[in-house]
């Protein structure tokens, strides 16, 4: 094609990707890109165009975009927006006339439209519940530990169908976590989400409309899963030859603005310039401050001048000493996803530690521990064992199993060890990746236990769920909250509910840092307020600890400080120490 030529650019900006579609001057379909963006959304976008320029020279656009997050770009850029919905019914209006159901599955949203001749198309989305969507998806192929895609090959070998509550993320991964645990297959694990989701977006958008041939697909999920085409066939009652599922599917969206472009396309535009504006032009909308909250910590300095503060609290370490007059005490906390094991001295002082994950069977995984154990210890035969203790979902199993010695219950293991650590705790907080417990004391006796109930959203798959939409290993992530300007004010909202929040975070041209700085507000904010429904923050005393793998996020227990006002203490083992609180108990045990 010779420079100068002119084309239709249809741009699709999603929560997590970016989608093109180029036409040439016939309509021809001669480009498409499909991007995860990570929320460098002007430095993809950039890419994208460059990659356009390199292979149609210095072409004229006329342009339209689309998605959740491209509104924002349109009004900066000065193109041409329009809905999402309407740019895909363009796509089947001008493309597919025989289609009478169209069914979208995005990385949040999921949308049906029902086409009828004469009538103006019905068109269904999800509201705020992302169950049937491709980040349920990617949820599962976390659990399972494999890549989204695997998911597929998986689920081409399964053998039987299980029922999973795709309603809701939380419902969800306690109904997959019970299937792991009963060692079901990856295969049918696999293929039961995908006839969970199919089942959720037929019931959640049909709502009574008959779905009738021909069904039109598209969306990242059946373009990249085909296994899920072939549940919503099953679940649908329909036939292959009902169906369309187009070679570009991922890109429909983008597509339909592609087609629009050359009646609602604002203006012209040279690639050139287009490409410019990305790298170079400022953005033109300020960033709104006033909706923002107290940073973290006002420089690196002041944050690492806290964490030499908080050393103090740190468990104590010893070495082993190989002879037989010297007793060990064990404590493991066999919980439903891990296994975490502690080996102490009389002291206290830890020995040893080792944490995994169960992968669906905690008494393997304990067996393994307890053998790196023997192994990583010197002159293992030396080892006494004075005492054992176990705790958590797996407590009965291994102790009938391996004849341990003595079992606490969770949230008194969690209160020994706080104890522990700081004897004048008023308030204990753990938090792991899905389950929370809050356990309040007084005079040195525990008052009451709170434990969430089916509500995700001040635990630590909250942060994890959103660093992975953003592109960001969780460590990392909290690392950039610890350094937010502005954080953003993301409220108390659940999991699915906040992904608006991001959006319009996004779309405002906030700093990642920002918004990861609003997550750990948020997890706090929402674990007082929404899950434990605190009425006065004095109820949490002076002398809060704090303890789970969620609390290695030191953006957490800023956060915590500054909206309690009080000081927060953590170890540098907050992941273990339901195990440790074991350990010590097994040790008071011993002296009885």
């Amino acid at each position: 094609m010779k420079e100068g030529t002119h084309y239709s650019l249809g741009v699709d900006i999603g929560s997590t990707t970016l989608k093109v579609a180029l036409l040439d001057e016939n309509g021809k379909l001669v480009y498409t890109d499909y991007q995860r963006h990570n929320a460098a959304i002007k430095q993809t976008a950039t890419h994208v165009a460059t990659r356009i320029f390199n292979r149609y020279g210095d072409c004229w656009l006329n342009v339209v975009l689309t998605g959740s997050v491209g509104m924002g770009y349109a009004e900066r850029l000065g193109l041409a927006f329009v809905q999402e919905v309407v740019a895909a019914a363009e796509t089947i209006k001008r493309r597919y006339p025989n289609v009478r159901t169209f069914v979208d599955m995005g990385g949040e949203d999921s949308k049906m439209i029902f086409f009828e001749a004469g009538k103006v198309p019905d068109i269904r989305m999800n509201g705020s519940c992302a169950g049937g969507t491709g980040a349920f998806i990617d949820q599962t192929a976390t659990l399972l530990g494999v890549e989204t895609s695997e998911l597929n090959t998986l689920a081409e070998k399964a053998e039987t169908i299980y029922p999973i509550a795709s309603r809701c993320g939380v419902f969800s991964k306690t109904d997959i976590q019970n299937l792991i645990s009963r060692n079901v297959s990856r295969n049918d694990i696999a293929a039961s989400v995908f006839n969970a989701v199919a089942m959720q977006v037929v019931a959640s958008l049909a709502r009574g409309m008959d779905i009738e041939p021909d069904v039109f697909f598209c969306g990242g999920p059946f373009a990249f899963l085909p296994e899920l085409k072939k549940h919503f066939i099953n679940v649908l009652g329909i036939t292959e030859k009902d169906c369309i599922l187009p070679e570009n599917a991922q890109v429909v969206p983008a597509l339909g603005c592609a087609l629009l472009a050359n009646s609602l396309g604002k203006r012209p535009v040279r690639l050139s310039e287009l490409i410019y504006i990305l790298r170079f032009a400022s953005d033109d909308t300020p960033i709104d401050l006033t909706h923002r909250l107290q940073p973290l910590f006002t420089s690196d300095g002041e944050y690492k001048e806290w964490l030499a503060h908080k050393t103090n609290k740190f468990v104590p370490r010893a070495k082993f000493v190989p002879d037989q007059k010297t007793r060990y005490f064990l404590g493991i906390d066999s919980g439903s996803t891990t296994t975490k094991i502690v080996l102490t001295n009389e002291a206290g002082e830890i020995v040893y530690t080792d944490y995994q994950r169960n992968r669906g069977d905690s008494f393997k995984t304990f067996a393994e521990g307890l053998k790196r154990m023997y192994d990583n210890v010197p002159e293992r035969e030396n080892i006494v064992i004075g005492g054992s203790c176990a705790t958590g979902y797996g407590e009965n199993l291994l102790r009938t199993a391996f004849n341990l010695d003595y079992g606490i219950v969770e949230t008194m293991a969690h209160f020994v060890a706080a104890r522990h650590v700081n004897p004048e705790v008023s308030f204990v907080l753990d938090i792991g990746g899905q389950d929370m417990k809050a356990i309040f004391i007084e005079n040195g006796s525990i008052r009451r236990i709170e434990i969430n109930e089916a509500c995700s959203s001040g635990c630590g798959s909250f942060i994890e769920t959103f660093a992975t939409m953003l592109g960001y290993q969780v460590d990392e992530f909290a690392r950039l909250s610890c350094m937010a300007k502005h954080p953003c004010d993301l409220g108390t909202r659940c999991t699915v509910f906040m992904n608006s929040k991001v959006k319009q975070a996004m779309r405002e041209g906030s700093a990642v840092e920002d918004i990861a700085a609003g997550f750990s507000y948020s997890v706090v904010k929402n674990c007082l307020f929404k899950v434990l429904k605190l009425k006065n923050i004095k109820e949490l005393g002076d002398s809060i600890v704090v303890q789970g793998g969620t609390f290695r996020n030191h953006s957490i227990v800023r956060a915590l400080e500054l909206l309690s006002g009080c000081e927060v203490s953590f170890t540098d083992i907050p992941e273990l120490m339901g195990a440790y609180g074991a350990a010590l108990h097994a040790i008071e045990m011993s002296k009885v």
